[in-house]
């Protein structure tokens, strides 16, 4: 979808194909997106064409617009108050789907309502009223839960009064709306009309579950005791999906001891909890920073023997590695399997990683020792963290060899491990031997050269971090970005401008080859080489086609680092500030110039700041 819609088009053309259903959805959704994007109204009219030939395209092909295809144009269409285009695109889904009709409604009701026009809802309003038949029961609920929406009290009133409630399809809308309108005797009555109907309970459940969460500005607290008392006294029990509704609703409130109290209740009353709910607890305690809650939860989880999976656990793992709390979790994965489950290398692997993350590197290593207790078997990815950290070249040796006799198939993470273990304590030379090493798998070799490459240049090795690049490229392959950054982040001296626009034709990442462009104008700046930054800076120009954003780049990455240059770096930026702005038409930003003042000051050359 990055082509665009009509190369896409051109391309299924191509390829004998058509986009089918989900094709056409995504392409009217790229359109509209690019329409709302923009105050540009004659790309609007543009983005709005292609809508247009879309749905003509579909209805060719024989396929009808589906409420997904066009609701997200109607609703921009909505927001926009765009009268006639709405009327004009309702004919041309009707069109393609007679069957739209009813549904189109509630767009209709909703654009009225987004214009103010008070005539026309009152029109459609009189029109349901009046015409009660099969045909009209559908455009009821559409109407109806457009006005729910936008909660116009009165004429949802009117509607209810010749609406029968127990036969819509969307009722817990109508509920929410109630809650939200603090309908409270209407609600009650519809209640008491599904409980005389011989309704069934989950369903009423839910509707009550909906109603309560709905009220506003009220505590959770009160919501739950309303939502109890509703149910006393229509004498129907709450369903696991009408205290998810609760839970959900304590979790959204940051909440999560009230959503595990109702979990215990529901539980004991013989209940189940889904993952999805449980997991949003998890996922709360962590935004509310109640880690120590997590304790609680796997008590609950053991107790009621709640349905959990790998992601459950490394939720919890989590929140005990925040609390800095190790014996926690290693207690957690210890007692597992009384749950029948088993604990997973990966789950060691996340204790030990965030150990090495926090430079804890003793406790990063004692948890191969807890796998070893527990029976784990290590995988690739433990001896890569233990590799990575290790401070000593025996301690690499150590590790390695430990793998090799496991039987682990040495990945190329291992490998780049290694490079930068080495380089760590100080051994490049025993860091470029590791590129020999006859495991390495061949597809993988010039990944692991890329790593090397960005060692040595970060260890001043950069004549032979070029060299190992030169091979790279010979064997027909690329610099990872991040290593093509490194080696033009580590080339300071003069005479390597050409090397470093080089690196930069390289780089086609959008987000390395900005920061790249910009280091590159500051090695300009260093060497002096003012014609090479003011081409860069036009590079820049070009890519944006925004003034305010060139500057702003470029003052974050060049200009906001001049105040530490010395004074010959300064005059050269105060001629390429001269040339930007003669040249290539840009302003500098007032944080361009004060940077600049602020270095001439600490250079204390008066003159030039004035």
């Amino acid at each position: 979808m990055m082509l665009g819609t009509e190369a896409t088009l051109e391309l299924f053309g191509k390829v004998g194909r058509e986009p089918g259903m989900k094709g056409y959805n995504a392409l009217v959704e790229i359109c509209i997106a690019k329409a709302r994007g923009t105050d540009d109204e004659d790309i609007v009219i543009e983005e709005m064409g292609k809508v247009f030939h879309l749905f003509k395209s579909m209805r060719e092909q024989g396929l009808q617009p589906e409420e997904q295809t066009y609701r997200p144009l109607l609703l921009y269409i909505i927001d926009m108050r765009m009268v006639e285009e709405f009327q004009f695109f309702c004919h041309v889904i009707k069109d393609g789907n007679p069957n739209s009709t009813t549904r189109l409604g509630y767009y209709e009701m909703l654009l009225w309502l987004r214009v103010n026009n008070e005539e026309k809802i009152q029109d459609l309003c009189n029109y349901i009223a009046e015409n009660d038949g099969e045909d009209t029961s559908d455009l009821r609920e559409s109407y109806l839960l457009a006005l729910c929406e936008s909660e116009r009290k009165e004429e949802i009133l009117e509607l209810l009064e010749i609406v029968d409630i127990t036969k819509l399809s969307s009722v817990e809308k109508i509920f929410q709306a109630l809650g939200r309108l603090l309908l409270e005797p209407v609600a009650e009555k519809f209640l008491l009309d599904f409980r005389t109907s011989d309704h069934e309970a989950d369903n009423i459940t839910n509707f009550i579950a909906s109603y309560a969460v709905s009220i506003p500005n009220l505590l959770v607290e009160d919501a739950i005791e309303k939502f109890k008392d509703l149910h006393q006294n229509l004498e129907v029990t709450p369903s696991s999906s009408s205290y998810e509704k609760l839970i959900l609703h304590s979790c959204a409130l940051l909440k999560p001891h009230v959503a595990l109290d109702i979990v215990d209740e529901m539980c004991e009353a013989g209940l189940t909890l889904s993952t999805e709910v449980l997991h949003s607890i998890l996922q709360t305690c962590d935004e509310a920073s109640e880690y120590n809650l997590v304790h609680r939860i796997f008590s609950t989880i053991r107790r009621y023997n709640l349905e959990s999976n790998d992601e459950t656990f490394r939720c919890m793992k989590d929140l005990f590695l925040k609390m800095k709390d190790l014996e926690g979790a290693y207690k957690m994965l210890d007692e597992l399997e009384e749950i029948n489950l088993k604990p997973t290398a990966g789950m060691y692997n996340a204790i030990m990683a965030e150990c090495f993350r926090e430079k804890n590197i003793s406790d990063g290593v004692k948890v191969l020792e807890h796998m070893q207790c527990a029976d784990i078997k290590p995988d690739s990815q433990t001896f890569c963290y233990l590799i990575n950290s290790s401070e000593t070249e025996e301690d690499i040796v150590k590790y390695y060899e430990e793998l090799k006799q496991s039987g682990i198939k040495a990945t190329k993470q291992i490998f780049m491990a290694l490079i930068n273990a080495y380089a760590a304590c100080g051994q490049l030379e025993k860091a470029k031997q590791v590129v020999l090493d006859p495991l390495i798998p061949a597809k993988s070799l010039n990944q692991i050269k890329s790593v090397l490459v960005s060692v040595l240049a970060s260890h001043g090795q950069l004549s032979e971090a070029l060299l190992i690049y030169e091979e790279i490229k010979q064997a027909g392959h690329h610099l990872e970005p991040k290593d093509v950054m490194s080696l033009i982040e580590h080339t300071h001296s003069d005479g390597e401008l050409d090397t470093l626009l080089l690196l930069l034709e390289e780089l086609n990442d959008s987000n390395y080859w900005n920061d790249a462009c910009c280091r590159i104008i500051l090695y300009c700046i260093w060497n002096n080489h003012l014609s090479s930054a003011i081409d860069l800076c036009e590079l820049l120009k070009e890519k944006y086609q925004n003034d305010e954003l060139v500057m702003e780049v470029l003052f974050d990455k060049v200009f906001s680092l001049i105040e530490e240059s010395d004074s010959n770096h300064l005059q050269t930026c105060l001629e390429l500030l001269s040339e930007i702005k003669d040249k290539l038409g840009l302003l500098p930003s007032k944080k361009c110039y004060d940077s600049l003042l602020s270095a001439r000051a600490n250079a204390t050359n008066l003159y030039n700041a004035e």
